[in-house]
């Protein structure tokens, strides 16, 4: 007994001894080896004309903007194509290589509001290949995950799938590169486009936190597209706000592994611009707004009606965003935002404001206790996978069967109608500003989604789209009548024998 208690004191040392060698070995390695560079300036070096940039941020939420300026200080790095989801503002972030001319093609889902952007590619100076969001975000995280290709629904029925969309257009507006088709195949009955994975040469992006081994730790709504960004560069550069030691990140709070990262520096200095701070409103200030906005408030209010106790909702950006302030307090709804929200919260107060808390139409927002943040590719994972029981979204055109059509850029919409099992909701002015009516027979617009509309919510009126029949007049807002909807209204339609004013 006695020799069997020695051997067992001998091997339990040894284990011992092995365990300190190894410990120390991680130690020495941790800190003689290090992914840290001095400067901006010093961590782009390597980046020459011609490459593709994967470039993390939303509008101007998470971007690296401390290496964006470096690059646009390289007057000599030329012909850039680069993968980004839009191209935030004319002078500040990815607008600026816009500004420099040092970009020659845009891969990206939203123009959004960079003039210089829009002005660029509607004057055949840049090149510009829309894509759906969501998209994009599954895109480059098959890329980062050696996946050459995968099928999706979205886009079908639309340009994505015919090829047509321009990319480049001649001085006098001629189309000069247009999309190409896609490849289609039919799983269980439904037809899927397949999709290229993206990588890059360089992935540039931006977190909260770093340590010299290339850990990273992303802030609220700013992990964005900079996660799958992340993992598809050949060469990864990421700037953070705070370098920490090795091991003070623990091993569950860190989002991207250093594996992925080859570069990180702590960034020179950050504005962290808001692209549109946005407070929450007292009842006072509602009842001074111009009336055009108090419209959109009286469509929103009604479309507030439609949220059910424990539903899962995505609103999208500009009229629907609102309906977050409209919630009745007796229900529980879990708002999703495709930039990386789910129990989104109203407006903040001034004392709430965030720059890393923005919704997808990059208005400030809150997040309700019990609310979480993730990265694009993990939001539309929500999305196509079914999770969301609902999306409320705006429009610029609906047909008597339900098709849609609401871009100016694809953005998110795309990716969220063509989730078979969420009910979508569109909300707009009955007409255009010239009067012309926006519910028509057959669509006009590119279109966004194909028959995927199930209810039409205006100020003057709610329509439910019934599949294979068309429209049906559900309820009148006050001061309509069944005959004034008629005469604003592009198309035949049913009369619900239990419609009244309601909203």
């Amino acid at each position: 007994m006695l020799a069997i208690k020695k051997q067992a004191l001998g091997s339990a040392s040894r284990i011992l001894l092995r365990a300190n060698v190894l410990s120390g070995l991680a130690v020495r390695a941790s800190r003689s080896y290090s992914k840290l560079y001095k400067s901006s300036d010093e961590a782009i070096e390597g980046i020459k004309s011609g490459d593709t940039l994967l470039i993390g941020g939303f509008g101007l939420c998470g971007i690296p903007e401390n290496l964006l300026k470096a690059i646009a200080r390289r007057k000599d790095i030329q012909q850039i194509t680069a993968v980004s989801n839009n191209a935030g503002t004319s002078d500040y972030g990815l607008g600026t290589l816009l500004q420099s001319r040092q970009i020659k093609r845009m891969i990206s889902s939203y123009v959004g509001e960079n003039k210089e952007f829009s002005r660029q590619y509607l004057g055949g100076e840049l090149e510009v290949e829309l894509l759906p969001q969501g998209t994009i975000a599954e895109r480059v995280r098959s890329g980062g995950a050696g996946i050459p290709a995968f099928y999706t629904l979205t886009g079908v029925g639309t340009q994505v799938e015919t090829g047509g969309i321009p990319i480049k257009y001649g001085k006098n507006g001629e189309v000069l590169i247009s999309s190409t088709p896609r490849e289609t195949k039919v799983f269980n009955g439904r037809k899927y486009l397949m999709e290229e994975g993206i990588t890059g040469d360089y992935a540039l992006v931006k977190a909260w936190k770093g340590d010299e081994l290339g850990n990273l730790v992303f802030k609220y709504a700013a992990s964005n597209f900079n996660a799958p960004m992340a993992t598809a560069g050949k060469i990864t550069i990421a700037e953070v706000e705070e370098i920490v030691p090795v091991g003070e990140l623990k091993p569950n709070e860190i989002h991207i592994p250093g594996i992925h990262v080859h570069r990180i520096i702590k960034g020179e200095t950050y504005e962290k611009r808001i692209e549109k701070l946005t407070l929450r409103r007292s009842a006072d200030e509602e009842n001074e707004l111009p009336e055009s906005m108090k419209q959109r408030i009286h469509i929103i209010k009604r479309a507030a009606r439609e949220f059910k106790d424990g539903m899962y909702v995505n609103l999208g950006i500009g009229m629907p965003v609102l309906a977050s302030n409209y919630i009745d307090p007796q229900i529980t709804v879990h708002l999703q935002s495709e930039n990386g929200i789910l129990g989104m919260g109203p407006f903040p107060t001034p004392n709430e404001v965030d720059a890393d808390l923005v919704n997808a139409g990059k208005e400030s927002v809150t997040v309700l206790p019990g609310g979480t943040c993730f990265s694009s590719d993990v939001s539309f994972g929500m999305i196509r996978g079914n999770r969301l029981d609902m999306t409320i979204l705006g429009g610029m055109q609906v047909s008597s069967r339900g098709d849609l059509s609401n871009w100016m850029g694809l953005g998110g919409a795309m990716d969220l109608v063509a989730a078979p099992k969420s009910r979508v909701v569109v909300t707009m002015t009955h007409t255009a500003k010239d009067g012309s009516p926006k519910i028509l027979k057959e669509n006009t617009l590119p279109l966004t989604g194909v028959q995927c509309v199930d209810r039409i919510i205006t100020d003057k009126c709610v329509f439910d789209v019934v599949p294979n029949k068309g429209l049906l007049l559900r309820e009148l807002s006050y001061g309509q009548t069944v005959d004034s909807i008629k005469a604003s209204t592009g198309c035949d339609f049913e009369v619900a024998s239990d419609v009244a004013e309601t909203f």
